[in-house]
Order: C-alpha cells, then sequence, then structure tokens
C-alpha cells in the first residue's frame, strides 16, 4: 500500500521532487540542529542520513510495487494464471497504469475462461448427436434393427443437429474475423414474424404463437436474412422453455428512435444473476433451470443484434405474468457496430430491472484455479539476492521498542559522563535486547561470544584506560556482530562486520512489519493512554517527594538528567544512533545473512612440485633469517655494531615490524599450500604435514625473535601501551601458528577460526585484567630504579589505574609523576574501580600540581 499522504499526486515527477525537496528539508533541519547542539560530526552525519533515508522511505512506501507486482501478475499470465491483480491506490501514472493492467487482467480472464468453456462444450455438443447417430447406424449395421423409416428418421435427425451446430459455429467463426457485412432492404415487420413463426410451428412443438405488430404496416430497413436469424433463434428458445400449451408472443411496435421486438414465453423465467451469462456462447442453463439448447442461439441473436447497432437484454415479464421477455431495440437505420461477442456484454445499470423471483442460482461450472505467482520481488531482494533473502521475518514490535529504549538508556546515560557503571549498563542492556532475538542465541559459539561481551564491557568499569576500554567496546561489537551470524570461515568473519551496516537497508522491510503489526486501534490507544498516565503520575509525584526532601532530591538528580538545548539535542541525536544500531542488530540476529560461501571443492594442482617448491623456498629463507639471528646473537652486541653500524637496540628495532608482517604472511602462505596441495596418497600427505609443519615451527622461532627484539627495544627505550599491545599481538599470531600446527596433525581445520576470534577477545580481555597502565607504569619505574632514565610527561598522561604503581615513588618523583591528574568527582553511573582507588592516593600528594620533576635522561 502506497502511502496516503502522496497518493493524491497526480504525478510521478512531482512525487520525485516531492521526496527530493522532503529529504533535503529533513537533512538540512537536523544538521543545523545538530551544529546548534554541539553535535560531533561522527554523530551528526549517520544520524541525519539515517532519518533522511526513513522520511524518504515513508513517503515513498509503495511507490513502486505496483510496478513489482504486474512484472510477478504478468508472469503469472505467462503460466495461464490470470487471477493475480495489482494494488492501485495512487493517482499518478503508475496508478492508471495499474487500473488498466487489472481491467485486462480481468478481460483476458473472460476470455480464457470463455475459451476453456467453448472446447468443454463444443466437444459435449458435438458428442451427443454423434453417439445417438453411431448408436442408430450400430444398431442398423448389426441387424438389431430394421432401416425403417423410423430408425431412419431419428438418423437424419442427429445428422441435422449437427449440420446447425456447424452452421451456428461458422457463423460466430465469421464474426471473430470481421467478415459479417450488412446487406440492408426493406423488410416487412409482420410479413417477417409471420414467416418465422410457420418455421417454428414444424418443430412439433405444443406452444401457441401469437403475433402483434404497432403499427401493423411497419416496415424496416435491416438485413433480411440476419434479422429472420434473430427471430427464429428467439422463438427456437421462448417455444423450447414454454411448458405444453403454453403461449409464445411477439410483439414488433415503432419506437422514436427506431423499432422494438418483444419475445414473451411462459416458461420458468430467467434469474436475474444469468441474464447475462445465456447471451455467452454456451451459456445455456442447467436442464433444472430450462436449459438444454446448443448455447449459442442466443449468442447469435446478441451478434445480429449488434451487428445492426441494438441492443438485446432480458427484462421483467408483465407483472403477474409467468416465463422471461427477451427485449431487442433496433435503430432506425442500421448502424454497424464493432461487435466483442466472446467477452460478456455488460448491461447499462438503467436497463436492469428488479428480478422477479430469487431462486438459487447454481455456481456456473468453473476449472482447477491454478497456483497463484508467488509475491513480486521487492528492490531488497533484488539488490540481496541469495546472500540475504527477506524470509518474510514477521514484525516485531517489542524488538523495534526494546532497540529504541536501549538508545534512550545511551541518550540519558552517556553524555557528560567518563567511563564507569553507565557505560557497562548501556552496553549490557543493548547485548541482552540482540540476543534476545537472536535466531542463533542457543548455539554454543553465540553463547560463549556473548559471556566475552560481558566480560569486556566490565573493563570500562574496572579500568580508567580508555584505550583499553575502547578497544575493549570494538572487540565486543565484533564479536556480537559474529556470534549473531554464527559464521564459522575467516571469510563468513569479515561479511558478517559488513552486514552489520547493511542491515540498516535490508531490514527496511521488516521494520515495515513491525510498525504495521500495531493494526488494533483500540490497543494502540490504550498503550497510549497507559504511557500518558504512566508519565504523569511519575512526574507529579516524582516532583512533590524531590521538593519535599533534600536526599529523595539528590537521587532524582543522578538519575534524571538536566535538560537544555544542547544537552537534549545531543542526547536526541545519540538516542537515534544507539537506537538505530540495536535495531539493525537486532534484524541481523533475527535474519542472518548467508555468510557461509559454500563449500566448492578446491582443485588441486596437478603436480606436487607446483605448490612444494615454493614452500620449500619460503623455509629455506627462514632458515638462513634464523641462522643470521644465531649469529648476531652469538656475536655480541659488537659484532652487530661493526657489522650494521647500528647499536643493538637501533639493530632489534627495525625489523620488528617486518617480523609480525611476516608471521601473518607465514599463516596466509600456509592457508593457500593446505588449499592446493593434493592429498590423495599416502605420500602427499607426509610432504604436506612436513613442508608446512617444518615452516610453523620455523616461525615460531620467528615469533620468539620478534618479541625477544622488542623486550630489549622496552629494556633500551622504556615500556608503552603501543609497545604493549604489539606484544600481546605477536604472542596471539604465534598462538595461531600453533593451532596451525595441530590442524596439521589432524588435517581438520574447520574449529580454528572461531578458536583465533574467542582466543583473540580472551587475550585482550587479560590484557585487561592486568591492569595494563599500572603493568606499564611498574616496568617504566623499574627501569628509573636501575638506570634513573624515565618519561616525567609519558608518566603523567597515564591513567588513574597508574596511581597506586606512581604513588610508591620518592615524594618529589611521586608528585612529579601524578602531575596533572586530579581526583575525580563521579556519581554513580560513572563509577570506576581504578578512578576510586586512585582518589586517595590523589589527595595525599596535594603538592602534585606544583611539583618540579628530577632532572633526568628520557627514555
Amino acid at each position: 500500500m502506497s502511502s496516503p499522504i502522496l497518493n493524491q499526486v497526480t504525478s510521478v515527477k512531482v512525487k520525485l521532487g516531492l521526496l527530493v525537496a522532503v529529504s533535503v528539508t529533513v537533512a538540512s533541519i537536523l544538521a543545523a540542529t545538530g551544529a546548534v547542539g554541539s553535535v560531533p560530526f561522527w554523530l551528526t552525519v549517520p544520524v541525519t542520513v539515517a532519518l533522511a533515508l526513513g522520511v524518504t522511505q515513508l513517503l515513498a512506501v509503495g511507490m513502486t510495487s505496483p510496478l513489482r507486482e504486474m512484472t510477478a501478475a504478468a508472469r503469472g499470465m505467462a503460466r495461464g494464471d490470470y487471477s493475480a491483480r495489482v494494488t492501485a491506490t495512487s493517482s499518478d501514472e503508475v496508478g492508471e497504469l495499474a487500473r488498466a493492467f487489472n481491467r485486462m487482467a480481468e478481460d483476458l480472464a473472460a476470455v480464457d475462461r470463455q475459451r476453456r468453456e467453448l472446447v468443454a462444450n463444443v466437444s459435449h455438443e458435438l458428442r451427443t448427436p454423434l453417439a445417438a447417430l453411431c448408436a442408430v447406424l450400430e444398431n442398423l449395421v448389426d441387424g438389431v434393427a430394421e432401416p425403417d423409416p423410423v430408425a431412419l428418421r431419428t438418423a437424419l435427425d442427429q445428422a441435422e443437429r449437427l449440420a446447425a451446430l456447424a452452421s451456428d459455429l461458422l457463423d460466430l467463426a465469421r464474426v471473430d474475423a470481421g467478415k459479417a457485412k450488412l446487406s440492408t432492404t426493406e423488410v416487412e415487420v409482420r410479413s417477417l414474424l409471420e414467416q418465422a413463426v410457420a418455421e417454428a410451428k414444424v418443430s412439433g412443438r405444443e406452444v401457441r404463437y401469437e403475433v402483434e405488430v404497432t403499427p401493423t404496416w411497419l416496415t424496416v430497413p435491416a438485413d433480411l436474412s440476419r434479422l429472420h436469424q434473430l427471430v427464429a433463434n428467439l422463438l427456437d428458445n421462448a417455444s423450447r422453455h414454454s411448458p405444453a400449451g403454453g403461449v409464445v408472443r411477439l410483439m414488433a411496435l415503432a419506437t422514436a428512435d427506431g423499432w422494438r421486438l418483444e419475445v414473451t414465453d411462459e416458461g420458468p423465467g430467467i434469474p436475474v444473476a444469468d441474464r447475462d451469462r445465456v447471451f455467452e456462447r454456451f451459456g445455456t442453463l442447467a436442464e433444472t433451470e430450462g436449459g438444454g439448447g446448443t448455447g449459442l442461439g442466443l449468442a447469435i441473436a446478441r451478434w445480429v443484434t449488434d451487428l445492426h447497432g441494438g441492443t438485446i437484454h432480458f427484462v421483467e415479464p408483465e407483472p403477474d405474468a409467468p416465463g422471461a421477455r427477451v427485449r431487442v431495440d433496433l435503430p432506425r437505420q442500421p448502424r454497424q457496430l464493432p461487435t466483442a461477442t466472446h467477452l460478456p456484454a455488460k448491461l447499462p445499470e438503467q436497463a436492469k430491472e428488479p428480478a422477479m423471483s430469487q431462486p438459487v442460482t447454481p455456481a456456473p461450472p468453473t476449472l482447477p484455479a491454478p497456483a497463484r505467482p508467488s509475491g513480486p520481488e521487492s528492490p531488497m531482494d533484488a539488490l540481496f539476492g541469495k546472500f540475504w533473502p527477506d524470509a518474510r521475518v514477521p514484525g516485531n514490535v517489542r524488538a523495534v521498542l526494546y532497540s529504541l529504549a536501549a538508545g534512550l538508556l545511551a541518550g540519558i546515560i552517556l553524555p557528560f559522563r567518563d567511563m564507569g557503571i553507565g557505560y557497562a549498563i548501556v552496553i549490557l542492556a543493548a547485548g541482552g535486547v540482540i540476543l534476545t532475538f537472536s535466531a542463533n542465541r542457543r548455539s554454543r559459539f553465540t553463547q560463549a561470544c556473548a559471556a566475552l561481551c560481558v566480560l569486556l564491557a566490565t573493563t570500562t568499569v574496572v579500568r580508567d584506560a580508555e584505550w583499553i576500554a575502547v578497544l575493549s567496546i570494538l572487540a565486543s561489537g565484533v564479536l556480537c556482530v559474529v556470534g549473531l551470524v554464527n559464521g564459522r570461515t575467516v571469510p563468513a568473519f569479515i561479511l558478517s562486520g559488513i552486514s552489520l551496516p547493511l542491515a540498516g537497508l535490508r531490514g527496511l522491510p521488516w521494520l515495515g512489519r513491525s510498525l504495521q503489526a500495531v493494526t488494533s486501534v483500540r490497543k494502540s490507544a490504550a498503550a497510549v493512554r497507559t504511557v500518558i498516565w504512566s508519565v504523569l503520575g511519575v512526574l507529579v509525584f516524582g516532583l512533590l517527594f524531590a521538593s519535599a526532601d533534600a536526599l529523595f532530591k539528590k537521587w532524582a538528580g543522578a538519575i534524571v538528567p538536566d535538560l537544555n538545548l544542547d544537552s537534549f539535542v545531543l542526547r536526541a541525536f545519540l538516542t537515534v544512533f544507539i537506537g538505530g544500531i540495536v535495531l539493525a542488530a537486532t534484524y541481523l540476529g533475527l535474519n542472518p545473512p548467508n555468510v557461509e560461501t559454500g563449500n566448492d571443492p578446491v582443485r588441486p594442482v596437478a603436480r606436487r612440485y607446483e605448490w612444494l617448491a615454493p614452500v620449500l623456498l619460503v623455509d629455506a629463507v627462514f632458515l638462513v633469517f634464523l641462522i643470521a639471528q644465531a649469529t648476531a646473537s652469538f656475536g655480541g652486541h659488537e659484532y652487530v655494531e661493526r657489522i650494521t653500524g647500528l647499536t643493538y637496540a637501533e639493530y632489534v628495532h627495525q625489523g620488528f615490524g617486518q617480523l609480525t608482517v611476516a608471521t601473518a604472511l607465514t599463516l596466509l602462505v600456509v592457508w593457500a599450500a593446505a588449499r592446493k596441495a593434493p592429498r590423495t596418497t599416502p605420500a602427499d600427505v607426509a610432504w604436506l604435514r612436513g613442508s608446512l609443519g617444518v615452516l610453523c615451527v620455523l616461525t615460531l622461532v620467528v615469533v620468539a625473535s620478534a618479541l625477544y627484539r622488542m623486550h630489549l627495544y622496552q629494556e633500551a627505550y622504556g615500556f608503552t601501551q603501543l609497545r604493549l599491545l604489539v606484544d600481546v599481538f605477536e604472542g596471539w599470531l604465534g598462538l595461531l601458528v600453533v593451532g596451525v600446527i595441530v590442524t596439521g596433525i589432524t588435517l581438520k581445520a574447520t574449529w580454528l577460526p572461531r578458536a583465533a576470534l574467542l582466543s583473540g577477545a580472551a587475550l585482550l580481555l587479560g590484557l585487561g585484567a592486568i591492569n595494563p597502565d599500572a603493568w606499564i607504569a611498574q616496568h617504566n619505574v623499574d627501569r628509573y630504579t636501575t638506570t634513573g632514565k624515565v618519561d616525567w610527561i609519558f608518566l603523567q598522561g597515564l591513567s588513574d589505574d597508574a596511581v597506586p604503581v606512581l604513588a610508591k615513588l620518592p615524594e618529589q618523583a611521586a608528585n612529579c609523576a601524578l602531575k596533572g591528574h586530579d581526583p575525580s568527582d563521579d556519581d554513580w553511573l560513572e563509577f570506576n574501580f581504578g578512578r576510586h582507588r586512585a582518589k586517595p592516593l590523589l589527595n595525599s600528594h596535594p603538592d602534585r600540581t606544583t611539583a618540579v620533576c628530577p632532572t633526568t635522561t628520557p627514555g
């Protein structure tokens, strides 16, 4: 259904112009509002784009759906299904096209139905006389009956019936071919009617005929043979349905525009619902309704009438008179009109008269309905294809409301607060909403990811170092997305990360179904009333108690944020941003994409040396490198300085980054070789395990060398967060190499990607657990104690997590290291264990703000 706002617009161009104008206006207002509210750029842009797209989607809903429905219906018509109709509610060109398409579909359905009925009825009508004729002839051939006049008369009657049916079909074929022409002459109406009555009496039916012409000398221009055919068919129909002894009346009279012919019988009559159907080809009524003809007589009568430019229809009989009355109105001068006898004619409204009786009309015979075509393919389905089918996930109002509640919670808690309990509450609330609606929430991998997310979220409570807290939040987001999709391979993990922003687009149809799920106006009104009364109750009594008790006022102030223009705008943007992310992740969990690309067999190389030679050469390079490392180690610092011209510290630092890259590339080499190496013979497996095993062992030695180099560099130049993080990363790569060695032994690697992901998150969690800033501070203090070298500016930049270590320095050094640290004044939502522990220590060093640092040599 299209948007009622734009339904009345009669031009697609105007609609598109309005959409562009509204989208630009909304985006401009939001951008200006964000600028006034001092909202960060990184927050303004996605919220503005998302809301502008949302407004556009709301206004544009249904604009192109008729086109997609027409495509689906046309495909169904190609399969023979004409039942599909297009929803047409708009007034523009698309709506007009949809309505025209529906009319065409109705006409085609009628043509198809009559074609089917034509085949069935022609077969039936031909079978009856043929069967009777064959029976008579068989009796004559077999000698069962004598070839007397009675038997021959019976055979002749059946042959004449076949000839009449063939003649009627030929007439209708001429109509369809458009080859029927009028040959107009002056016709005396009374003479015509009397001749037709005389011929009708030959049929032997026990009825009487009455002819009345006004005026008696009435003469009209018409095609005599066609007009005679019309009257003869009407008389045959009337006499067939009249009871024995009944009267068939023919009345002709002049009218202002021409002349009128009425034929009345005393039969059972025709129900109003069937008065149009009887003029269709083979549109006979059942025998119980008075039918029984070929079903072509009245169709030919309508054709003759149309040929003269007139009309024919059944009207109500005279009051208190039984039977049926057919009325033919012909013009004064015949004007041939295009005929469409293949379609059921519609009577003008003024020509329809009330039914004389209301008999039960049996339904016309129907054929089994063909299967309906599948629904039209939406643009989203065409865009995402098999990668992310919509799967018609039912709308879920609770999911939308819970996601918006999580966004509102973030908008209330996060602004103007440091990381602490509030951040953990928002993360856990958002994760709880996402996991509640996840289709894979019972998967052990998903549960493991959820558990790690919870533990990583607690980092914001126990650690003041923002870098480790931010990394933990990002890692929990990655775990959340991967756990929702439940992938098993590295490409699946990458596609999972890409799917989260795409979920905002892919989930739009689901969001529409969710909003449409609120269909009950009564329930919606009740929900609105409940919310209004609840808010009023909380506000009234909350204000009363806050004015009556200072402690309650303090508690309320800690929960309810101060609202001014700037803070309100920022909170609104943050609500939409976080709520949108949670809603996108919720849909990702409800309908995860097909991130597994399939288990297509990899074609191994034909010859072993194609993969083995490169691997052995890499092994040789690694071996030469390790020999060089051993030479440098045994030669000592003087040997390295004499050969390279570098100090040993410069020497070990120079190659650390390259060694880290080499370790990562080794994993890529192992992956490629394992995919391409054949495993058809035990020798193939042995070479695979041996060559890659040697490479992995050499890689572990490289990892150890890299870690040792970083250790020496830290001892020479000091410890920092980045160097510690690089150490952890290199150690994680070494752990992956060990995992690769295990997979080489078992030749099963499906568990490795998930293990790598979870182990990386676990190492990051462990890094947070050891209090990295305190660890760094302790090692720098130890280095200062040993060498007297320290970077006071770096120590002053550490978080409050390092305060307990720095406070142990001598008074002057401690005051210098703590310079720039201030005791926290957090509310309960900002509570952080690191800041809480540092607060009394900072208060015990009041001279830190004016401290003069000792003269030392920076590391």
